[in-house]
């Protein structure tokens, strides 16, 4: 029998429409088609595959010309807000595990990425460790023309040196002790797919020569033999380390280097992101409740605003373990005594903070003593900003006897968001308005 001819299915000019019609002349021709054989069927699978995946390729990309179209400016602007161009991602049908808000940085990394997924270039990853960089890798790999190929990730750092070569590209029998059985090698497991190498900069010399010819002739060779294997393979690798500067120093191949950088994004830090740490919250909290099957922990005022305030080293990954461990060691509130010892805030620098905030400011010995301290300016936030939010409220409602309309101006705050925070903290006004003559005896000056 004649089988269906694909021809032009790679072609741009093809459109959304054309192939769908192709599909139907495809499938009408299966319908009536006589008996097949072994050798006509293979054929027709793998045109079906090619038809599939031509469809998925135009389909998107006829999706992000219509939201093109539908908003001209979107792409250029440089007026477009991060909500704008946020929501445009999603209008786009981009596929993206977790969640993310508008931050410029991180959008700017992801749109990088819905640029590179449809293609087959390397991409390198960039940031510090704990920014989401597998993440990413996973949603490149869901985004391009092979999301339901082959998924493998490495970690270069865990590999031991002697047996770096044999768990990428495989060995044969017997190709050195202990190899009791043909192997195959990572890059062979995602043939057709995506491969993962975290922690490039990890790879020693050796291994970067080797990994320098897959670059470049999309073929490798198990440990072993003399046969060379062709593989069809999209490299995405990351690290938490300066490549160029290390290349400089002759600590990673340059060559390699630009092989793999083709595409280069970098995961902004989540001190960079705070303003999407509550969101985060809620992420991780949800997530937590559902693995411990319970309802989602709530937070302290006092824990919240220190998580808020919190350096984060570690980046998301140490905020996803913070949250799980106060949702798995409180009950319906936690509070700070859940987190950690060796980051929870000792109480007697808070005790020393406030001290200095409620001396007289008239003789400047707040000011000195505030300086004595020795913890810097983030570290005396994060340990006592509750306490001095209060001192502060308290003053000043004793300054304007307790009148909370003039305690806003004052501070050029909204009325509303003032009214919140005094019921944080348990503040009546009220109870500091028979105190004004006493604080106005004392001579004590505006805010």
């Amino acid at each position: 029998m004649k089988l269906f001819n694909p021809v032009g299915l790679g072609s741009t000019t093809v459109s959304y429409a054309g192939l769908l019609e192709k599909i139907e002349i495809f499938r009408s021709m299966l319908r009536w088609a006589p008996k097949l054989e072994r050798g006509d069927i293979e054929k027709l699978l793998n045109q079906a595959n090619t038809l599939r995946d031509d469809v998925m390729q135009l389909s998107r990309k006829e999706r992000f010309v219509e939201a093109a179209e539908l908003e001209p400016h979107a792409v250029s602007a440089p007026e477009l807000t991060a909500r704008m161009r946020r929501q445009a991602l999603i209008d786009r049908s981009f596929i993206f595990e977790g969640t993310f808000g508008d931050n410029p940085t991180l959008l700017a990394a992801l749109e990088i990425a819905e640029k590179a997924a449809p293609t087959d270039l390397p991409v390198l990853i960039d940031g510090e460790s704990g920014t989401g960089k597998e993440l990413m890798a996973k949603v490149i790999h869901a985004n391009g023309s092979r999301p339901d190929k082959p998924y493998i990730s490495v970690n270069c750092g865990a590999i031991p040196d002697n047996l770096l070569e044999s768990e990428l590209f495989g060995h044969k029998k017997g190709a050195f002790t202990g190899a009791s059985s043909d192997r195959k090698g990572k890059f062979e497991s995602a043939h057709t797919g995506t491969i993962f190498l975290d922690e490039i900069g990890e790879l020693p010399l050796s291994g970067q020569v080797k990994l320098l010819r897959v670059l470049e002739a999309h073929e490798i060779q198990r440990v072993g033999s003399d046969e060379t294997i062709a593989v069809d393979t999209r490299i995405v690798a990351a690290t938490n380390r300066n490549l160029r500067q290390m290349s400089e120093q002759g600590r990673f191949r340059e060559d390699l280097f630009y092989r793999l950088s083709v595409i280069h994004l970098t995961l902004p830090s989540l001190r960079e992101r705070r303003d999407e740490i509550p969101l985060l919250f809620s992420y991780f909290g949800d997530e937590a409740a559902e693995v411990l099957k319970r309802r989602p922990v709530k937070m302290t005022p006092k824990l919240r605003e220190f998580l808020l305030n919190y350096a984060y080293p570690g980046n998301i990954r140490e905020l996803r373990n913070l949250i799980y461990r106060i949702s798995c060691l409180a009950g319906d509130v936690a509070d700070l005594h859940h987190l950690p010892e060796d980051i929870r805030p000792r109480e007697q620098l808070a005790l020393a903070t406030v001290s200095a905030l409620n001396r007289d400011e008239d003789s400047g010995e707040g000011i000195q003593s505030t300086s004595a301290v020795p913890i810097s300016l983030s570290e005396a936030k994060r340990a006592a900003s509750d306490e001095a939010e209060r001192a502060f409220l308290e003053r000043g409602l004793l300054e304007t006897g307790g009148t909370v309309a003039e305690l806003a101006r004052r501070c050029e705050m909204n009325r509303s968001h003032l009214q919140m925070l005094l019921k944080k903290h348990g503040i009546r006004s009220k109870d500091f308005r028979h105190q004004s003559g006493t604080a106005s005896g004392k001579g004590e000056g505006p805010l």
